[in-house]
């Protein structure tokens, strides 16, 4: 039976476990275009998937913070008429994983800066409820709890509110938002290279993986 270094794993989702990006830039170029901002090129996404929308209106599209919550608020109607899961994929090998996780009796949580109720459909979605313990993202007004920095915090509460033990924590997940959020509260970090990214903003994870079975190498011996 194979066995974890970790006592439990966080999991970003976009970009690490989901990728989204085709309706992600789509509802980008209907809201953009609605407000009479550039729609962004595919990519630019690296420049909106990972952060707060409520920030990455702000700074990609030279919003004021008011402009910026009336956009999301319409970007998320947007994604609502879309059910949260059109056109969204996992990365190949992604589900079993966690899967294999969960069967060596690994808890997880997601702690993403995806509103909650998206998270959720997209766990869903996929099957992978039953191996999450709790699914943790940001709350609906993407202000309250936004930061990763505060949900990887609040990922382990819940799992220590439901008897996991996170002594040994690790948070995987492709940009630099998870490498400072996991580092703010002491956990170590794994930089995955297949979201949107660039290579230097893993400088300061803990590790590195190329592909699912190094990512799988580090999670499981």
């Amino acid at each position: 039976m194979p066995s974890s270094p970790y006592s439990c794993v966080l999991w970003d989702v976009d970009g690490t476990i989901v990728d989204a990006s085709v309706g992600i830039l789509r509802r980008l170029n209907i809201a953009l275009t609605h407000f009479g901002r550039p729609a962004p090129t595919r990519e630019q996404l690296i420049h909106w998937i990972g952060p707060p929308m409520f920030d990455s209106f702000q700074d990609q599209a030279g919003m004021t913070p008011a402009e910026s919550t009336e956009a999301v608020t319409f970007y998320r109607t947007l994604g609502k008429a879309d059910g949260y899961t059109t056109d969204a994929a996992t990365y190949p090998g992604m589900i079993d994983l966690i899967h294999e996780l969960h069967a060596a009796g690994v808890p997880q949580a997601t702690a993403s800066s995806k509103p909650e109720i998206q998270v959720d459909a997209l766990v869903d979605h996929f099957g992978l409820r039953p191996s999450f313990l709790t699914t943790v993202g940001a709350t609906p007004d993407e202000a309250t709890l936004a930061t990763k920095t505060d949900i990887v915090a609040e990922a382990l509460r819940r799992l220590r509110e439901l008897g996991a033990d996170t002594s040994r924590p690790v948070l995987v997940g492709d940009r630099h938002h998870d490498v400072e959020g996991g580092n703010a509260n002491g956990v170590p970090v794994i930089f995955v290279e297949w979201g949107f990214s660039e290579q230097h903003e893993g400088d300061e994870a803990a590790f590195r993986a190329a592909s699912v079975d190094e990512l799988r190498s580090l999670l499981l011996v």
